[in-house]
């Protein structure tokens, strides 16, 4: 599956869990939910992984975690914030440039409408 195949399905499925949950509970729940949509989509999915950083030829696998990633292609950011900052997109690209992944999102399931909390984000470009 593409990185664009996978994220039709992510968009899908997190506007679902939107209109079913609503908005402003834990990112914790949103996390176990989607994941278990994505799963059931087809999807690899891996909750909480490691991004390693590397400084001084060192690796050190305490950088950060991404809260999803989909088929080791597309890492998902959760949020469920009343608004994204830009640090929130530049913690998804900074993950991007360490995994080597093209696709990212970052999605705020605190937003009234999901489709105002969907925020895609490709080879350091945020759209």
């Amino acid at each position: 599956m593409t990185e664009n195949e996978i994220g039709k399905i992510v968009v899908d499925c997190a506007v679902r869990l939107h209109r079913e949950l609503g908005p402003g509970l834990l990112e914790s729940v949103y996390e176990v939910i989607l994941a278990h949509e994505l799963e059931a989509h087809g999807l690899k999915v891996k909750r909480q992984v490691p991004v390693p950083i590397s400084y001084g030829g060192i690796a050190f696998e305490e950088g950060f975690r991404a809260d999803l990633v989909l088929d080791d292609k597309v890492i998902l950011e959760l949020k469920s914030v009343e608004s994204v900052t830009k640090a929130h997109k530049k913690q998804v690209l900074t993950y991007l440039r360490l995994t080597g992944m093209k696709l990212g999102y970052l999605l705020n399931f605190g937003e009234a409408l999901m489709k105002d909390g969907i925020s895609r984000i490709v080879n350091g470009k945020v759209e």
